[in-house]
């Protein structure tokens, strides 16, 4: 146990403290590099720090994933200079759904759902959370339903993609996917 005294107090932090603030600076890292790399398609990004939060979830729990995720989230627009801009509450719209659906999946019988099925489940819940409140909010027009199978394509292939590096991270071998 490490103890850090701030303002007289002691903060007692334990080495998987240390291991998720490391693994969420490393999925702020990777979204940052995404945030500069451009798209073909405005809105469709990878999503490459979500391997780090499959990673998460699969190493330390759900609560821990949840964290480190949102900690993404919020710092990440905090850097880019997008907190409280339509973007951050794209982005943590997408986060949250997603974070939703997993917790939902990792309650049904695992060998249901593998690191690619969980994957390709957040990625959908992602663009879902997206979409909706690009709906509700930014653009309240039916015209939006026309992007669906443009950014449900992307969600599967990525999320796939994504999923298949988690399994390479976690180094499992994975038969239900």
């Amino acid at each position: 146990m490490i103890k850090f005294k701030l303002n007289a107090r002691h903060i007692q932090t334990t080495i998987e403290d240390h291991q998720v603030a490391k693994l969420a600076a490393f999925a702020i890292a990777l979204h940052m590099i995404e945030a500069v790399i451009p798209s073909p398609l405005p809105g469709v990004k990878p999503g490459i720090a979500n391997i780090i939060t499959l990673f998460v979830l699969y190493q330390y729990g759900f609560a821990t994933a949840a964290w480190v995720s949102i900690l993404r989230v919020f710092a990440s627009n905090l850097l880019l200079g997008q907190f409280l801009s339509p973007t951050f509450a794209l982005s943590l719209g997408g986060a949250s759904l997603s974070l939703g659906i997993l917790w939902l999946a990792m309650r049904l019988p695992k060998h249901y759902f593998g690191p690619v099925s969980l994957s390709i489940l957040a990625a959908f819940g992602h663009i879902a959370g997206q979409l909706i409140i690009v709906r509700l909010w930014l653009i309240p027009h039916a015209g939006i339903s026309y992007l669906i199978p443009i950014f449900a394509t992307a969600a599967l292939i990525f999320g796939l993609i994504n999923g298949l590096i988690t399994i390479r991270l976690l180094g499992v071998k994975s038969t239900s996917d």
